[in-house]
């Protein structure tokens, strides 16, 4: 199943796909905490407007290496939830930087509280994944905010409950393929037990996975970052 959050006119709201027209049927609540419950109310497909499928409660958690040895305790970058936007919300650069690193990151949506969760117990404190184009600016005098800037960590387009083994993750820059790799959820799932045991998860929260190398963009530049299963998430880049 795929998740969606659109902009209506009586705010946003989420919706599941039908897969077999496209269409968006509007869930009556937060399908985190009460299920998959629709309202009545379909949007079509050529009218929807999506936002970013969850705005994390808390915080968004990622590895800086994230093929490093999970037992050597490995840094980590935190974002808060004021640097999530949707698809086509352009990332805006810092005014001190005229450059930006986009990560492409398969993201995993937390479902519920939890806490130093075991590996075997992941699968049930995931809600979904969904993609991201996590940015990076080059900010030496203020390094807190490289990462956590407002608009650096766009998701979307849906959050999908299900994928297979393995993803390929792709960021293009204007056309042009610039980053492509492999993640296998075998490791995504390692993250996320490994992240449980460094902080308290709560319902919404996210954490990324993926992301050995980056796509660099400047102002005028458009980075769409892709996971076939999910979708593709496109973010304009522009000046402050």
């Amino acid at each position: 199943m795929k998740i969606a959050r659109l902009s209506l006119k009586h705010g946003p709201r989420f919706a599941a796909i039908d897969d077999r027209t496209g269409n968006y049927h509007v869930l009556a609540g937060d399908p985190i905490y009460s299920g998959v419950e629709v309202s009545g109310e379909i949007v079509a497909a050529a009218d929807v407007n999506l936002v970013s499928p969850m705005i994390p409660r808390s915080k968004v958690v990622g590895l800086v290496d994230p093929n490093a040895d999970l037992t050597a305790s490995p840094d980590i970058f935190l974002k808060p939830n004021t640097s999530v936007v949707g698809p086509d919300v352009p990332i805006v650069l810092p005014a001190a930087a005229e450059q930006v690193e986009i990560f492409p990151q398969l993201a995993v949506v937390i479902s519920r509280l939890c806490k130093e969760v075991p590996l075997a117990q992941v699968d049930d404190v995931i809600f979904g994944y969904t993609v991201v184009a996590d940015a990076r600016a080059a900010l030496p005098t203020a390094p807190a905010a490289a990462r956590a800037f407002d608009t650096s960590c766009p998701l979307g387009p849906v959050i999908a409950t299900e994928l297979p083994e393995e993803v390929t993750v792709t960021a293009s820059r204007n056309g042009v393929t610039a980053v492509e790799f492999s993640v296998a959820l075998a490791q995504v799932k390692e993250t996320v037990a490994y992240i449980s045991s460094l902080f308290t998860l709560l319902p919404g929260d996210v954490i990324l996975a993926g992301a050995p190398q980056a796509a660099t963009a400047s102002s005028g530049d458009e980075i769409r970052c892709e996971i076939t299963e999910i979708g593709v998430l496109r973010s304009p880049i522009v000046a402050s």
